[in-house]
C-alpha cells in the first residue's frame, strides 16, 4: 500500500488528534504499524481508550486517503508528513502541529527567519500602513524572510500584498481544503502567493470553509514562525488566539499599540499590558528584539521603475483615478465599461507597481 496513503489515513482518524497520533506512531513504530497492531496493544497507549481504538478502522480510512492521494497527484500538491525532512522544523516542535500539511507552491519553510503577521479584518489605514512599513523595512535588510498570514480581509491580506510587493516569500494558511478558496475575492492574490510562496492547509481537498477550521489554522500560523506580530485587534478575535498559541509554543509575540479608545487597538494594548506581547511600532523594533544581524550596513535600495509600461486599460484606470480621493471598483467598471474581474486584475498589477493603493470599501486611489 502507498506510504503516503497510510500517512493521510493516519491524519484523518476520527476523534484522534495530532497529539495522540504522534503517540500512536511513537509506540508502534510506524504509520503502517498503527493499523496492523492489535487493539489490546493499542489500548496501552496513554490517552487511547476503547472508543478511540474503534475509530482506527483501516478500510474506511484508506478509501478516503486514496481519493486524497489521487487529487494531490493530479493537482501538483505536496503532502508533508510530520516526520518528513521537508516538513517545517518549527511546526514539528509543536505537539499539536498537523500530521499532514498540504502545500501548493514552491517554498522552503526552514529558512532562518519567518514571521507571522495577523490582525483584524476591519483594518484601519494606520494598521495597514504599519504593516506595510514593517515588511518594507525587514525586506530591505532580510530579503530571505518569509511572511505568514491567513489570507483574510484586513491585516492578513495587507501583509501578503506587501510581501509580494517587496519580493518576499509569503505563505497563506487556509482554513479549508485546496479545492476551495476563501474569501473568493482574494483569488488573484492567492495565485500570486502560490507563485511567490505557498498556500498551505491541513484539511483534505474537499473540506469546506467552516468557522471552527479557522481557529485550528491559527495554530499553524503561530507554529510556522519565529515571531507573531499582532497589528490591530479588538478585545476578542482570531489574532489574539494566534498570539496565545504562539506564547504556548514559547515563540516571540509582538503587538502594535494604539489609542486607548480605538476599538481595534484594545486587543493589542491588552497583550502589552498583560506582558503577553512586546511592544513594536516599526520593523526596527522587530529586528532589535529578535537580535537579527543586518546583512548590510545600509538597506538594499528599492527604486520604483521610472517608466512602467501600462496597458491601455491600466492607463484608462489611472486617468480616471486622477484627481479623486478614491473610487469604488464597481464605479470604475461602469465608467470604463470594463468587467469587474478585469478591473480587479488591472488594479492588482497597478498596486504591485506602487501606482495605486486599496482602501476600505473596495475603493482605490492613486498613490
Amino acid at each position: 500500500m502507498d506510504n503516503l496513503q497510510l500517512k493521510i489515513a493516519l491524519s484523518i482518524i476520527p476523534k484522534i488528534g495530532p497529539v495522540l497520533v504522534r503517540r500512536l506512531v511513537a509506540y508502534t513504530g510506524s504509520p503502517e504499524a498503527v493499523f496492523k497492531e492489535k487493539k489490546q496493544v493499542l489500548s496501552k497507549v496513554p490517552g487511547i481508550g476503547e472508543s478511540k481504538i474503534s475509530m482506527i478502522e483501516g478500510s474506511k480510512l484508506m478509501k478516503i486517503a486514496e481519493e486524497e492521494v489521487n487529487y494531490i497527484e493530479k493537482s501538483g500538491i505536496r503532502a508533508l508528513f510530520y516526520l518528513d525532512k521537508t516538513y517545517p522544523v518549527r511546526l514539528r516542535e509543536c505537539d499539536d502541529g498537523p500530521i499532514i500539511m498540504y502545500v501548493k507552491g514552491d517554498i522552503d519553510f526552514n529558512v532562518s527567519k519567518v514571521i507571522s503577521i495577523v490582525g483584524t479584518r476591519s483594518a484601519s489605514d494606520y494598521g495597514k500602513a504599519t504593516t506595510e512599513e514593517m515588511i518594507s523595512y525587514l525586506s530591505s535588510y532580510f530579503p530571505e524572510i518569509i511572511v505568514v498570514s491567513g489570507l483574510a480581509y484586513g491585516i492578513d491580506i495587507t501583509a501578503h500584498k506587501s510581501a509580494l510587493k517587496n519580493n518576499l516569500k509569503t505563505v497563506a494558511v487556509l482554513g479549508h481544503g485546496l479545492e476551495f478558496l476563501y474569501p473568493v475575492l482574494h483569488s488573484n492574490y492567492a495565485k500570486k502567493i502560490e507563485g511567490q510562496g505557498a498556500l498551505v492547509t491541513e484539511f483534505q481537498h474537499n473540506h469546506k470553509p467552516d468557522p471552527g477550521n479557522f481557529v485550528s489554522r491559527n495554530r499553524i500560523i503561530a507554529g510556522l514562525a519565529d515571531a507573531t506580530i499582532v497589528i490591530e485587534s479588538a478585545e476578542k478575535g482570531g489574532a489574539l488566539i494566534t498570539a496565545d498559541m504562539a506564547n504556548s509554543y514559547n515563540r516571540d509575540v509582538f503587538a502594535v499599540p494604539g489609542r486607548s479608545n480605538d476599538e481595534y487597538s484594545r486587543g493589542c494594548n491588552n497583550l502589552i499590558r498583560q506582558n503577553k506581547a512586546a511592544l513594536a511600532t516599526c520593523g526596527a523594533d522587530i529586528e532589535l528584539a529578535m537580535g537579527w544581524q543586518k546583512e548590510k550596513e545600509n538597506p538594499k535600495a528599492i527604486q520604483k521603475s521610472l517608466f512602467i509600461q501600462l496597458t491601455d486599460e491600466e492607463e484608462k484606470i489611472m486617468d480616471l483615478l486622477t484627481g479623486h480621493n478614491g473610487i469604488v471598483i464597481d464605479q470604475i467598471s461602469r465608467t470604463l465599461d470594463i468587467p469587474v474581474s478585469k478591473v480587479s486584475a488591472n488594479l492588482l498589477n497597478l498596486e504591485f507597481n506602487g501606482l495605486v493603493r486599496s482602501m476600505p470599501g473596495k475603493m482605490y486611489a492613486r498613490v
